[in-house]
C-alpha cells in the first residue's frame, strides 16, 4: 500500500450504537426538542392560569363562543374532578412520569415521540406546579382549571397538552415506530 492510499482509509467505528446515532444526527436533538416542548407547555400553562386567576376571580363564567366559556375552578383531585383530595398521590405520580419521560427520551430517535413526550411532560409539570405552589402544604395545592365547554369537564392548557401528547404516542405506536434500544 502506498502512502497516498493509506490516507484515504477512514477510521472505523467502535461499533457502539451511540457513535452511530451521533454520526448520522438522528438522535442528537431529540432530548433538546422534548425539553423545549415541555418548557413551552409549562410556560403557556402557567401564564394562562395566572390570567385566569386575575381575570376570572370572583366572577361568573364568561361566554366566549358557542359552548366555550371561561369558568375558574380549583381541582384537588385528578382528571374530570374525580377523587378529590388525593392531590399528593397524583403529584408523586406526575413526578415519576416526568422523570421516566426524561430518562426514556435519551434513547428516542423519533421527532413525533419526542414532541409527544414533551407535551405530556410539560402538562404534568404544569399541573404539578399548581399542586406544589397553590396550596398550604407541599403537593396539597389545587390545579387551576378554567376552560369550560359546558358538555365536558372543565380543564386547562396542561390537560390539553397531556391529552394531545397521549394521542401522538398512540399514533406513533400505530405507525409501527419503535424506540431504539440503548446499547
Amino acid at each position: 500500500m502506498t502512502d497516498d492510499a493509506s490516507a484515504d482509509v477512514l477510521p472505523t467505528s467502535t461499533g457502539k450504537s451511540s457513535d452511530r446515532e451521533r454520526s448520522d444526527g438522528s438522535h442528537a436533538g431529540i432530548p433538546a426538542l422534548t425539553a423545549a416542548v415541555a418548557l413551552a407547555v409549562l410556560a403557556i400553562d402557567q401564564l394562562t392560569k395566572r390570567w385566569a386567576l386575575s381575570a376570572l376571580a370572583g366572577n361568573e363564567s364568561r361566554h366566549v363562543v358557542w359552548t366555550l366559556q371561561w369558568n375558574l375552578t380549583r381541582n384537588s383531585g385528578m382528571a374530570f374532578s374525580q377523587a378529590q383530595g388525593i392531590g399528593p398521590f397524583i403529584g408523586i405520580i406526575a413526578m415519576l412520569v416526568v422523570l421516566w419521560l426524561a430518562w426514556s427520551t435519551r434513547s428516542m430517535t423519533s421527532k413525533l415521540a419526542s414532541v409527544a413526550a414533551g407535551l405530556v411532560a410539560g402538562g404534568a409539570l404544569g399541573n404539578l406546579a399548581d399542586r406544589v405552589f397553590r396550596g398550604g402544604r407541599l403537593l396539597h395545592g389545587s390545579v387551576i382549571d378554567f376552560i369550560d365547554l359546558q358538555w365536558f369537564p372543565i380543564f386547562n392548557v396542561a390537560d390539553m397538552a397531556i391529552d394531545i401528547g397521549g394521542v401522538l404516542f398512540v399514533i406513533y405506536v400505530m405507525l409501527g415506530h419503535r424506540r431504539v434500544a440503548a446499547a
